[in-house]
């Protein structure tokens, strides 16, 4: 995989005075069927999330409020996406390092994810990381 494969994906939004919605529906909106779903909430200042890549998980990443920076890193070149809207998310392929910061506060972040929790999926240390892409 590399940095070209992650994208901005926008998301169905059906307009209403009443209040929007927004649809996310696997293998349709997000390239894989959703496994695990989680959300991080009250980071604190200055905080940073993340620091890992997986072998195999997928994510889809989703500013559900406020706003926050996911940095990807596939060994060769650094992208920073920002989110900020609950309209559309960040697809995070597999094999990339991550890591979100600059949260506002109060924001609210979804993960879908394409894998159930996996320790043995995870690469915490960033040489390792490296070292697994030059495979």
């Amino acid at each position: 995989m590399n940095i070209d494969d992650a994208r901005i994906i926008d998301l169905t939004k059906i307009l209403d005075s009443r209040g929007n919605l927004s649809i996310i529906e696997e293998n349709k909106d997000i390239p894989f069927k959703i496994e695990r779903t989680y959300w991080i909430y009250d980071v604190p200042g200055g905080e940073v999330r993340g620091g890992h890549a997986y072998k195999e998980n997928q994510e889809f990443i989703v500013a559900l409020s406020g706003s926050f920076d996911v940095v990807l890193d596939d060994g060769k070149e650094q992208k920073i996406f920002s989110l900020n809207r609950s309209y559309y998310g960040l697809y995070v392929p597999k094999e990339m390092w991550r890591q979100m910061k600059n949260f506002s506060t109060n924001s609210l972040a979804l993960v879908l994810s394409s894998t159930k929790f996996d320790e043995n999926d995870y690469i915490r240390n960033y040489e390792e990381f490296l070292k697994f892409q030059n495979k």
